[in-house]
């Protein structure tokens, strides 16, 4: 690459002086400086590509060389290839500077001047709107001047890959101060060399097509810099194909893909509209947005019918929507780099969708490597970012493997920080890396894993709570009609009177003397009915049977009330004999009866004793073979689980904890040390003592 090409890094930025000085915010620039950029990366292009052409075929008629140009579809403009006049030409004459310029987009072929904005009506589509931008500067009187200053700026002596560089460059510094561009994460130089290293270690060098998708594309940095770090290296022939939701940015991506070879760019949203959904592809590299919600398009994800998304995240996070697009469309023996933020390794329960996608990925093999990159990598973003590695193709020593990669600590500081991007990889570095990643061996910084190392079992159970002694309530048994028995759910009673003293309340004693209800007297409600959903259901619900002053008496003279300490129902009959029942819950219940042919309307207060059963879950560890999974789970249970209790559903579950396999714990002082340490600290404070006393 040319070193000098980002020189015009800071003249791109120089335009922008003239926005300042008419009032234009900030947050604006992109949208006033991206046409232009435009206009100059398809300028300077066909300024090449017509020097180009020309050198290869010589003096021909003009008429002859115009169709020659236009074949190569590479766009046309009139006024630069049969008039030879650009921008810094017509912008020699400021008289008719306004007539020229119009005359100058009105030039261009259909198609760049739908990707521009040319003279686009209210209605239509545009992604760059150079008309519109180009009214707006000419109210403000500074259209000329910016096109001048634009027009300085001379991009032909350089290739697609190096003015992808500036182009690259330019976009982080638009994405830092936009509102718009705020959450889209743009690949650095430095992200792109490594993935293309690891992508590299994995393909050979033939003559076979190399197609080359990213489904989140944006300008398509990570795609066109993937393609052009490979065609260094390799002299297999290459095709890239790319798509992208952002106007202005496919717009960028798609005037550049014209001039490359065997580039096809298209505009929409990957998740709901698939424009390559015949193809697929043999490398995939995506930078996918994060923390970014799908709410939007959540039907049509819902309906979707090409069977590509086997659960679905969080409706706040869909970058795992566009993991799974990503390995529907890649090939039964392609490898796909992705980036992602920590989130995809570890959010979502056991049963949940993150979860389950992450197994999907796993039980399929697909996972060969995760590499977590260091912080404050990318432009504007500081988190820890990760590169997920998958691979339809694993090599036989692979299989049912993965392979963590800490390269957390694997980077140089940058001498002048861009945006929040301060540190970055050098070729050493990424060496390392690559290397890492080829030899498959354990070592300080990688751990290779059986996949099943990743995978819990969730194992639900309702634990029955036992009182000090071990006991619980015995349930008495029933018949069922199938003549099998059958422990009951409840005992229940027959209450005389309910009673719980509470010194919190104003009244001091909450009471219930009638277990049938007919009559109440509180002027506030018209009806029975009324009274009992305004006030008794709630007054009812609000007995606490653990409350120390809570007592039940049956209709047999026995009180019933809960023990904390022993945590045992007591019963005590007649003659204030203690019995205890063992754990349980005392249930009071009340129900409104309407008018019956035989009973008249009326509130009826039930009691009744049950188990206290309690919801739990275990995670345990899990075994791929069924039988083991099994044994392992009931060993566990027997070894840490003491309250009786029954299985519920077994879920597994797949996190990916990359703190929790590289963790260092720290190192303790010894304490013969410490203590020295202390004795001197008494040793000072008392002498401290000594000179504040003189």
């Amino acid at each position: 690459m040319s070193i000098n090409i980002l020189q015009y890094e800071k003249d791109v930025w120089k335009t922008a002086d003239l926005l300042i000085a008419s009032g234009i915010k900030q947050s604006d620039f992109p949208k006033y400086m991206m046409p232009f950029f435009a206009l100059l990366m398809v300028e300077s292009r066909l300024v090449r590509e017509a020097k180009r052409l020309k050198e290869e075929i010589g003096d021909i008629e003009i008429e002859d060389f115009i169709d020659m140009f236009q074949l190569e579809g590479l766009g046309y403009n009139d006024f630069v290839i049969r008039k030879n006049k650009t921008l810094k030409d017509i912008c020699k004459n400021d008289k008719t500077f306004d007539v020229d310029f119009h005359a100058y987009l009105k030039a261009f072929d259909p198609e760049t001047k739908y990707l521009l904005g040319v003279d686009k009506g209210t209605e239509e589509e545009k992604f760059l709107d150079i008309s519109g931008i180009s009214g707006l500067l000419k109210k403000k009187r500074i259209l000329f001047e910016t096109v001048q200053a634009w027009s300085e700026i001379d991009l032909t002596p350089y290739n697609n890959s190096e003015i992808t560089t500036l182009e690259e460059h330019i976009k982080r510094k638009w994405a830092d101060i936009s509102a718009e561009t705020a959450g889209e994460q743009y690949t650095p130089d430095d992200i792109i060399s490594l993935i293309t290293d690891i992508i590299a270690s994995k393909i050979e060098d033939n003559e076979k097509f190399l197609t080359i998708y990213d489904p989140t594309c944006g300008g398509g940095n990570l795609l066109f810099g993937v393609e052009d770090k490979i065609k260094e290296n390799f002299k297999r022939p290459t095709a890239t194909y790319g798509e992208d939701w952002n106007d202005s940015l496919y717009a960028l991506a798609k005037i550049e893909s014209r001039f490359r070879v065997g580039s096809q760019i298209e505009h929409g949203n990957t998740l709901t509209e698939i424009k390559f959904i015949e193809k697929k592809f043999d490398v995939i590299v995506a930078n996918p947005p994060y923390g970014v919600d799908w709410k939007g398009y959540q039907k049509d994800i819902v309906n979707d019918t090409t069977e590509r998304f086997v659960a679905l995240p969080s409706i706040s996070d869909g970058q795992f929507l566009f993991t799974q697009h990503i390995l529907y469309q890649l090939a039964d023996d392609g490898l796909a780099v992705v980036v992602h933020n920590g989130s995809t390794l570890f959010s979502g329960d056991a049963g949940s969708g993150e979860s389950a996608i992450r197994k999907h990925f796993l039980d399929n093999d697909w996972v060969e490597a995760i590499i977590q990159m260091p912080t404050d990598e990318f432009f504007n973003t500081g988190i820890y970012t990760y590169l997920w590695i998958f691979n339809k193709n694993k090599p036989s020593n692979r299989k049912d493997k993965v392979m963590l990669i800490n390269a957390a600590n694997l980077f140089v500081p940058l001498k002048k920080s861009k945006g929040k991007k301060r540190k970055q990889m050098s070729e050493d570095n990424r060496i390392e890396i690559v290397k890492a990643f080829t030899e498959f061996k354990n070592n300080e910084y990688c751990k290779i894993f059986d996949k099943w190392h990743f995978y819990f079992n969730k194992q639900s159970i309702i634990l029955t709570n036992v009182d000090v002694d071990g006991k619980s309530v015995e349930m008495p048994n029933k018949v069922d009609r199938n003549g099998d028995v059958k422990e009951e759910k409840s005992i229940k009673l027959e209450p005389k009177s309910i009673a719980i003293l509470d010194s919190f309340k104003e009244n001091g004693m909450k009471a219930i003397n009638e277990m049938v209800i007919t009559k109440f007297e509180n002027k506030n409600y018209s009806s029975l009915a009324n009274y009992y959903e305004g006030y008794f259901k709630s007054f009812v619900n609000d007995f606490e049977y653990k409350d120390d002053a809570f007592v039940l008496i049956d209709k047999q003279g026995n009180s019933f009330h809960y023990d904390n300490n022993k945590e045992t129902i007591v019963v005590k009959d007649k003659d204030q004999k203690e019995s205890y029942l063992g754990n349980g819950k005392i249930v009071i219940k009340s129900t409104y009866k309407k008018k019956t042919t035989t009973k008249e309307e009326h509130i009826l207060v039930t009691a009744e004793i049950t188990k206290d059963l309690q919801k739990d879950y275990e995670i345990i560890p899990f075994n791929p073979i069924e039988e083991e999974n099994q044994k392992q789970i009931a060993a566990f249970m027997a070894k840490y689980i003491t309250k009786p209790f029954e299985y519920l559903d077994n879920t597994i579950g797949v996190e990916i904890n990359f703190n929790k396999v590289f963790y260092i714990p720290e190192k303790l002082r010894d304490t013969i040390k410490i203590t020295a340490d202390l004795k001197q600290l008494e040793l000072d404070l008392a002498n401290l003592e000594k000179e504040l006393a003189i």
